[in-house]
């Protein structure tokens, strides 16, 4: 099978919420559930001062659906909610 990219959309409960500490959290899980890979992150503005945290991280694709990692993101102290917002094959 091949590797999948995927994009998550983090949305924090407020916009004191520390993002660079809710960053790292996640990137532990995202390692616990893909393994160690190539991962990138930025901060979107939303609105109001509220920032979306978007990590895009490798995966294998044979694990399947993201559902069980974005769980486990969503019962980390400080997020509102977690979306899956892209998979692509990765070619290569």
């Amino acid at each position: 099978m091949a590797n999948a990219i995927v994009t998550l959309k983090i949305m924090p409960d407020s916009p004191e919420v520390n993002l660079e500490e809710l960053e790292g959290k996640i990137k532990e899980k995202i390692t616990a559930f893909a393994g160690e890979g190539d991962t990138k992150s930025s901060v979107e503005p939303v609105a109001f001062g509220l920032k979306a945290l978007s990590i895009i991280f490798v995966m294998d694709e044979a694990k399947g659906s993201t559902d069980p990692l974005e769980t486990e993101i969503s019962s980390i102290e400080g997020v509102n909610s977690v979306e899956c917002t892209d998979v692509r094959r990765a070619i290569g």
